[in-house]
């Protein structure tokens, strides 16, 4: 079997056998990506129409009690300056970000202990009270079962949770052994059993990931059925164990993103900023691959720098109302449209 002819089966049965995702992965040419890129790009149009979602992206705290061994924050990096923003601070980037026409909110951060339940209850409930037409999603790392419920109860309508890698062994060489793949995965069947539009993903090229375990990536995904799948290139980050490692390859994250749209037509799936990193049009490549959402940056510009996941991060010297502004025009010059709603995930 070819690979045209395993993206044609993806895209009729929308899932395939192990053997074959491992021979898609390991053997893709540049026409295979274009021609996943088409297919897809074509899925999406017909779901979405030529529109793109805005979501806008608040770092409220570089804190972080793990040391994941690929992240910038990670506790052990003694060279990060570390911050919090205060409630009123992340007001007042909602605030900003609704006047540029934002319809969704992403409260993202370390996993950070000072942000209690009765803290972040109090931030989501005042964003719902002031934006009751807006949806907040959080990106908080993990918690227990009854934090999600809390949050949940409080207005938060989506989560996002990377599962990082579908390969036990493959998760044990990423982090540290005081983080388990059962509760990572635990923690995303809670957050759907809580109700959250809920969210994985996996970096692309992380070190000692293989053809196998991003098989296992896609067909993990398959299974749980996410409402959002971010998807984005490894890029490493100078003052971490994985310093050394080189990056991942873009064509293969744009790849695996057209793969992911094409087995699961509706989900969200997010040109990353990562990928903007990587390639000065890799949002709009990313767009034309089958992506419906772009992420662009809140928080204030006085911290941006402080919250570094990977190195040269795009967008962090540069003010909300700027980048809004270079990436509408990026939209449409390739012919897209950027609409001012939640876009929520829809399965029909």
């Amino acid at each position: 079997m070819t690979n045209i002819e395993r993206i044609d089966l993806l895209k009729k049965e929308t899932q395939l056998p192990h053997e074959d995702w491992t021979a898609l992965i390991s053997t893709f040419t540049e026409d295979d990506r274009t021609y996943a890129a088409d297919t897809a790009r074509g899925i999406a149009e017909n779901v979405f129409g030529r529109k793109i979602f805005f979501r806008g992206i608040i770092e409220f705290t570089s804190f972080c009690c793990r040391d994941c061994y690929y992240c910038g924050i990670r506790r052990s990096n003694k060279k990060v300056t570390r911050y919090r923003l205060t409630e009123e601070q992340i007001l007042e980037c909602c605030r900003e970000g609704y006047d540029f026409g934002y319809r969704t909110f992403v409260l993202q951060g370390g996993e950070d202990a000072c942000f209690t339940d009765e803290r972040m209850v109090s931030i989501i409930g005042r964003i719902r009270a002031e934006y009751p037409d807006c949806a907040i999603t959080l990106s908080l790392g993990e918690r227990g079962r009854e934090s999600f419920l809390n949050l949940r109860k409080a207005g938060a309508d989506r989560y996002l949770l990377r599962h990082e890698t579908a390969d036990p062994a493959h998760f044990a060489k990423l982090k540290p052994a005081d983080q388990t793949y059962e509760h990572r995965f635990g923690c995303l069947r809670d957050l759907k059993e809580a109700g959250f539009q809920t969210g994985c993903g996996m970096m692309v090229g992380a070190p000692y990931q293989t053809a196998e375990t991003l098989a296992a990536d896609m067909e993990f995904m398959r299974g749980f059925e996410p409402a959002m799948i971010g998807i984005g290139p490894f890029i490493p980050h100078k003052d971490t164990p994985f310093g050394s490692f080189k990056a991942g390859s873009t064509e293969l994250t744009l790849f695996l993103l057209s793969l992911t749209r094409i087995m699961m037509p509706h989900v969200l799936l997010p040109a990353t900023t990562a990928l903007g990193t990587v390639r000065q049009d890799g949002r709009r490549m990313g767009v034309l691959a089958g992506c419906n959402v772009i992420m662009p940056n809140l928080s204030p510009l006085s911290v941006r720098k402080n919250y570094l996941l990977y190195d040269n991060k795009a967008g962090v010297d540069i003010s909300a109302e700027q980048s809004v502004k270079i990436l509408r025009e990026q939209m449409e010059q390739i012919g897209y449209e950027v609409v001012s709603c939640r876009g929520d995930f829809r399965e029909d």
